[in-house]
């Protein structure tokens, strides 16, 4: 009779448990295990995820996306320039360097590689390089973001003695065309 008195009590324990679980329609009967990984239609692009990243400045993690989109896509001129991009902004200046002249091997005329490099090539101060890239990346799309690190890169070449005070009071900033600028202070022409 005891065993029997355990047994309806456990019976509906387990029962008021499950009741209270399925109420709330969190499980399906069926599933017994996490879901899946989406595929398909379901995805979200790994080059707009690392963009929205970099924009809200978590360049790891868009680094990590467009690896993912290069697993996914091979490692496309669109990949490549995204992930110069993370690197640059990881301060990683010998990846990006090396992407970016990937990419201008193979399309020459690709104005933001070229700005792009331009930009590394000035923050590791190679300024008559960086400055060629920037004339070349002017020359076939003239931005004002291109129209001024050729104005910064030309300064810096007719005034090669900055001090070492100076050439850090450059900044860098990304735009949203996913191009890179360098912004002077107030004090330089």
């Amino acid at each position: 009779m005891k065993q029997i008195l355990v047994a309806t009590t456990l019976m509906g324990l387990l029962s008021a448990c499950s009741e209270g679980v399925a109420g709330r329609g969190s499980v399906a009967e069926d599933q017994l295990f996490a879901p899946g990984v989406a595929r398909g239609a379901d995805l979200v692009d790994p080059l707009i995820v690392g963009d929205r990243l970099l924009e809200a400045g978590e360049a790891d993690l868009a680094l990590s996306s467009y690896v993912r989109a290069a697993s996914k896509l091979g490692m496309t001129t669109e990949v490549r320039i995204a992930m110069s991009q993370a690197n640059l902004a990881l301060g990683r200046l010998g990846q990006a360097e090396r992407l970016l002249r990937d990419v201008i091997e193979e399309e020459p005329r690709n104005a933001p590689a070229l700005n792009n490099l331009g930009v590394v090539l000035l923050e590791q101060g190679e300024i008559g390089e960086a400055h060629i890239f920037f004339k070349t990346a002017f020359a076939l799309q003239p931005t004002p973001e291109i129209r001024e690190n050729l104005r910064l890169s030309t300064a810096k070449l007719e005034n090669a003695a900055y001090s070492a005070e100076q050439d850090n009071a450059f900044t860098l900033s990304r735009r949203a065309n996913g191009a890179y600028n360098l912004e002077a202070p107030e004090q330089y022409p």
